[in-house]
């Protein structure tokens, strides 16, 4: 098996080429220098060369905000680029990881997301996103979609990285406190990624740590394990505007992974824990 990893100068595509390296499975990385996913032909030719019997696609177009006014180049990311790879992997036949959102879902109510519910997202990306999913469906039939949320790794800047440099830097700080969901170490989502391509028990899927928490939360727990005693005031979305709507109910079932077999990823705050190691903070 060999595994071609997209965006792995980004959080995701860099940890899933490490693990994939502690597994010895025979892979190859390639980021915009390689090959420009929009580029259909350029994408095509890599992929060949390439030989791959799997691809990871974890590049995207990502800046949430600036998406509202770039309608067009994250259209082209996140869903011609996606057509690209797609169609690619159905000319040879192999198989593909498409890593999507939360930002799919509209975010209301209290109750977990499973992966079949309605999709209705709120901002561009997100509607970006359910569109390479979609596209992703309606060519292949070996694929895995899964769904994270709030994402943190060693290699990029993260909210985990930005609160610990605010609250460094500050005595007090708002965080939206009303916006419920579940970080993603990718550390702990590589591995999964991982085992994935070697079954065929493909679909959609969700995948983020264990357990439930608020941004707000979610800054009081990394100033914790810093040991900063800067004040964290909770706020809501309306005190906090943004260019692009956020879904308020981030909660994402992990039902699909236990039924396939599938090892859910260890708690939020554990992972929290081993990640600020990691970056030495």
């Amino acid at each position: 098996m060999k595994v071609l990893v997209t965006g792995v100068k980004g959080q995701l595509g860099f940890d899933v080429i490490k693990c994939l390296n502690d597994r010895n499975i025979d892979n190859i990385g390639a980021d915009i220098e390689e090959f420009d996913i929009t580029d259909k032909e350029a994408t095509r030719e890599f992929i060949i060369k390439s030989k791959a019997d799997v691809i990871i696609h974890c590049s995207a177009y990502t800046a949430v905000d600036r998406a509202e006014d770039e309608k067009e180049i994250c259209k082209k990311v996140n869903v011609d680029g996606v057509k690209n790879i797609s169609d690619v992997c159905k000319e040879i036949n192999a198989k593909m990881v498409y890593i999507s959102t939360d930002y799919v879902f509209p975010g209301v109510g209290e109750d977990f997301y499973e992966v079949d519910d309605q999709t209705a997202p709120l901002s561009q990306y997100g509607k970006t996103k359910l569109q390479g999913e979609e596209v992703v469906r309606s060519l292949l039939d070996k694929y895995f979609i899964v769904r994270i949320s709030w994402v943190f790794g060693v290699n990029g800047n993260n909210f985990v990285k930005t609160m610990l440099r605010l609250g460094k830097e500050r005595d007090e700080i708002n965080v939206v406190a009303d916006q419920f969901g579940s970080p993603t170490y990718t550390a702990d989502l590589a591995p999964l990624l991982c085992d994935m391509i070697m079954t065929e028990k493909y679909g959609t899927y969700h995948a983020t740590n264990e357990g439930v928490c608020s941004w707000a939360d979610f800054t009081e727990e990394i100033f914790k394990v810093a040991g900063y005693k800067t004040r964290v005031n909770h706020i809501t979305t309306e005190e906090y505007p943004t260019k692009a709507v956020r879904p308020k109910n981030s909660r994402l079932s992990k039902e699909k992974l236990e039924e396939s077999g599938f090892r859910k990823l260890p708690k939020w705050k554990d992972a929290v824990r081993r990640y600020m190691k990691e970056i030495k903070y």
